[in-house]
Parts: structure tokens; sequence; C-alpha cells
């Protein structure tokens, strides 16, 4: 996509600051193992440059932002004139939103290489910040070649303009983007967003009705111009651009707030306003598109950016709690959800966020009295019910998490497309507590409410309703059905492909049942049930080398304690032919 490319362009132009983002923040999807609790206040400092650099560098393979600034920072004390060192912490003060630190390396790192793009463009934020607009875009043209067709420049240049009040130049300044039909989204949105700062009314509705037809699943765009045109007296319209929106994503937070407002004929306040929000509202963007595209570090960055320019910027501010959750910074993330304003219609969500980040902090009892605590002062708050029983379903508590479904469950007047997911995790709760009878109801009752745009969602439902009827025994040939239509929802899911393929061992099919079980390996190779289903599927085919092989494999895989009971008892003994009576008992079932 190209707008992750020109966020890459931004961050390549110095190369050692691009090799020290890669070492701080490692590829978020491939984040994997326990994360460690730290607080950057009890740190101690190495007593030399050697030892704070290799803490440094310990702590950013880690993805410990805050201790790699804590180290790096003492590092620079002991040389300053070390350019490398000084970029590299630079960069890691960015991410972890230490901007004095950030602005300090930025300026010194101009200094010695004016062509650093990154460092460029932070001192042009902090100049916007300032009020500083001609400096701003002095610094935002200085930064690397081919600044013209670079969209985060010219973007910022063009809300620098309108600070100095310049709106004519801002909006010449914004035909520049042409061409991508990305540039000419961007290009749309924000000249309507300048033309309203401006007060220019009917030159703004045309540009921003340009940028929402072109583009309407995106929320911020869909609000922002949804407010535009309640605050001119189209409450029809839009009610109509939320009612849109929301049959996509059904009760979202901001578009529920803003439904409210136009359902009473009010107007809800204009979010951009200023050169300041409008330079966030860019950088929010590009993270948006980058973090779409695969490309957290660069939204991180930008993020940090936007939320210095705007503090009250809650999508901004929720994103970066994602991305710091999913790049296994839960301590990082619980203290950016705080910053969510209290006026903010996603407080609830930062909330509930920050409960689920104490739980992968590793904080199980703070987590649960947190999320509590959000229940005492919001007890018909359905999202906080749900969350504390995901966070029981996570431990295996599943009583608990069950109970918690049900009370999040008997708060809806009428449960609707939304609320499928808890009637999913509910069912799930209620059949590893043996109540087979209502979970089956529960998970008829998602597949039920689950909206046809959901396919991949459907695919899970699917998959754990005819998993479960397979493997007891229940009627075999509408699991097949479901099972069959999830994999075509799914296709490279393994674990809905072995699904599939234990159905058709549960039938006698087992050559179809290897087919898929080998294809669900392959996927999952470390997987200990796909093994251990794989082994059976072998012995019944004959292969019992190849089967004790693959039990001997799901056996060193670490499954579940029940599991591996049954395996070992089939690496000692092979498998039991089936009495008659079974057989006949599993066609009874199965119908």
């Amino acid at each position: 996509m190209a707008v992750v490319t020109l966020l890459k362009k931004v961050r390549a132009s110095g190369t050692a600051a691009a090799l020290s983002l890669l070492m701080f923040l490692p590829a978020v999807a491939a984040a994997e193992g326990a994360t460690q609790p730290r607080s950057a206040d009890t740190l101690e400092p190495g007593d030399s440059l050697e030892g704070n650099y290799l803490a440094a560098i310990v702590a950013g393979a880690s993805r410990d932002l805050g201790a790699a600034s804590v180290y790096l920072r003492e590092a620079i004390k002991e040389d300053p004139q070390n350019n490398d060192l000084t970029e590299r912490a630079f960069v890691a003060f960015l991410a972890d939103g230490a901007m004095p630190d950030a602005f300090r390396a930025a300026d010194k790192l101009i200094q010695q290489d004016p062509s650093n793009g990154l460092a460029q463009l932070v001192i042009g934020i902090r100049s916007i910040k300032q009020k500083s607009y001609q400096t701003a875009r002095n610094h935002l043209q200085r930064g690397g070649r081919g600044r013209a067709a670079d969209i985060t420049a010219t973007l910022l240049s063009a809300w620098s303009y309108l600070g100095s009040g310049n709106s004519r130049r801002a909006i010449e300044t914004l035909e520049r983007l042409k061409g991508e039909p990305s540039y000419n989204l961007f290009r749309d949105y924000h000249a309507g967003l300048i033309l309203d700062a401006a007060g220019r009314k009917a030159d703004a509705e045309k540009r921003l009705k340009s940028a929402y037809d072109a583009e309407k699943t995106t929320l911020r765009l869909v609000d922002l111009w949804a407010r535009f045109q309640a605050r001119n007296g189209d409450f029809n319209g839009a009610a109509e651009t939320y009612a849109g929106f929301d049959r996509l994503l059904p009760n979202h937070p901001i578009i529920r707030e803003g439904m409210a407002l136009v359902g009473k004929k009010d107007s809800p306040p204009r979010q951009i306003s200023t050169p300041q929000q409008g330079a966030a509202e860019v950088l929010y963007g590009l993270a948006s598109a980058g973090n779409r595209q695969g490309d957290e570090a660069a939204a991180l960055l930008y993020l940090r950016m936007a939320i210095y320019l705007d503090p009250g910027h809650d999508l901004a501010i929720l994103t970066l709690g994602d991305i710091l959750e999913r790049a296994r910074q839960p301590e990082d993330a619980v203290a950016v959800y705080d910053k969510m304003p209290a006026s903010s219609p996603l407080r609830p969500n930062a909330e509930i966020q920050a409960g689920l980040a104490l739980e992968n902090l590793g904080k199980p009892e703070e987590a649960v009295k947190h999320l509590e605590k959000v229940i005492a002062e919001r007890p018909d708050d359905v999202d906080a019910l749900s969350a504390l029983g995901n966070i029981y379903r996570s431990r295996k508590q599943f009583a608990e998490a069950a109970a918690a479904y049900d009370k999040a469950i008997d708060k809806l007047a009428s449960p609707g497309r939304a609320n499928w997911d808890l009637f999913y995790f509910r069912g799930i709760a209620r059949e590893r507590t043996n109540r087979w009878p209502e979970a089956e109801a529960d998970l008829r009752k998602a597949l039920e409410l689950l909206p046809d745009p959901l396919g991949r969602e459907r695919a899970l439902v699917l998959n754990y309703l005819g998993y479960s009827l397979v493997d007891k025994h229940l009627k075999l040939d509408e699991a097949l059905d479901m099972l069959r239509r999830a994999v075509e929802l799914r296709p490279r899911d393994g674990y809905i492909i072995d699904s599939l393929g234990w159905a058709y061992f549960r039938l006698g099919r087992y050559e179809d049942a290897a087919r898929e079980i080998e294809r669900a390996s392959e996927l999952r190779p470390s997987d200990p049930v796909i093994n251990d289903h794989l082994g059976d599927v072998y012995w019944k085919t004959g292969r019992q080398l190849e089967a004790k092989f693959q039990w001997n494999h799901a056996r060193d895989l670490k499954p579940e304690p029940e599991d591996l009971e049954k395996i070992l008892r089939k690496i000692e003994r092979g498998m039991e032919d089936p009495s008659a009576k079974a057989v006949e008992e599993t066609k009874k079932d199965g119908g």
C-alpha cells in the first residue's frame, strides 16, 4: 500500500535509526512467551557505558521500551558524541513516548545530519505544537529527498499553513497529492477538515462528501462526516451516515453516542478545530493505515506524536494501547489507557482493556479487582461483564466464566447482532462444564445472531459446534456440513481443518480423514491435538509405525493432562477396536 511505503520512507532516511527501530520493536506478530512485569522507576542503571548499552539491547529484544530508554539515557551521558548511540536512543525515546528526550536527541542528530528524515519530522511536530508554523515547514521540507511526494510532510505542511492563517495555500499544498487512490482520499479528507476549520462550509462539504463516498467503512471518517452534517442541520443525513456504519459494525461506542445526539437533534461538537488537532489527525490516519498493513513499528511512532499534539485523541490512545498489548508491553498499555479522557465514549473500553492488560501482565488479582470496580461503577456494562468472563475463560475457570456471561446476557433487553460473541463464549464455558444441551443452545443462538459480513467469525462458531457434536457422537451428518462450511470460510485455519478431518474419522471415512488432518498438521505442526488425531487416523489405515511416531510427537508437545494419559496408553497398546455395539451406537447417534 502506498501509504505504508511512505511511512517506511520517513524511517529509511536515517539507516541507523531504522536499525534501532527494528532492534527495539521486533515484529508484533512474532511476540511469544510470558510478559515479565517491570517498572522503569525501579531499574538500576549500569556502572559503565558498555553495561548500559548491553542492558538496552536486552531490554529492546524483550520489547521493553521503557527499560531501553532508561539504559540508553545513561549510556548517552557517558558518550554524548556517539552519533549511532544517539540515533538508537532517539528512536527508543520516541517509541516510549519520552518526548522531551526524543526532542533533545533529534536536535543533536539534525546538527550532525540534516537529512535525517525522522528527526526532522519530530522537530517539525514540536514546532507545530509550539505554533511556530514556518519553522515547522522548514523542518518538514528538509527531511530527505522527494518531499513533494511525501504524504506525511505534505499533509502536515497544509495544516501548518492553516496555522499561519493561509487556508488558500493550505489547499494548494494538498492538491499536490494526486495519482494514488489513497492520496486522493487523504487529500479530500484533510481539505474538508481544513476548509471546515477555516469557516468555508460549502467547500468543506464537497471535499468531506467526496472522501466519505470513497471510503464508508473508516470509523473516524464516518464520525467526522456525520458530525459535519449534524452541525449544518442535516440530522437525517447524519443519522443515515451513522446507521450505515452501524449495520457494518454494530454498537460501536462512538457511533452509538453520535446516533443518540443526532436522534435528539443535538449537534456533536467539532473534533478538529486547530492546526495541532489537524496534524494529530494526519499522524493518526497514517498510523492506522500502517497498522492495518502490519507496520506496527511505524504506527507506534506516529501515534506517539499524534498524542503529543492532541492528548485527547481517543482513537489514537486506544490504537496505541492495542499495539503495545500485542507487542507484549501490557504495563505501558495500561499507562496509555489511563490517558483516555473521561468524557470520551471510549473511556469504558479503555478501562476494560486496562483490566485485560493487567491479566496479561501476570497480575490476576488486580485484573479481577479492576474489572469488578468497573462493574460496580457501571453495573449494566455488558462489555465489562463479558471481559471478566473472558479472563475466567482464559484461566479455564469455566464455571466462573459462565456465571459472568450469565450476568452480561441478563442485562440485554433484546440480544442483537453485536451480542453473538457472548452466546459463543458462554456456549464454550457451558460445554466445558458438561452442560451440553445449554451449550448447544448458546452456540446455535450465536449463529443466529451473527451478521453475514462476519464470515470468519461464523467459521469459529460452526467449528466449535460441529467439533463438539462430532466429539460427542451426535448429529454427525449436520456436524459434517457445519465443518465443511467452516473450512470454506477459513481455508487456512489448521484447527478448523482438523475438526473436519475428525468428523470424517468419526464417520469411519479414514482416507478422507487422513487427507484433511495431514493438511491441518502442515498448517499447525506443533499442535498436540492435531498430531494425536493424525496418529489415530494412521492407525486406522494400517500405518501403525507412523501412528506411534505421531503419538510420540503429540506427547512431546505438552498436551493437556487428560489427553496425555490417553496418548501414553495408545503408545503402549495401540488403539483398541470398538465393539460392534459401540459402532452401532455411533451410527444411531449420527442419525
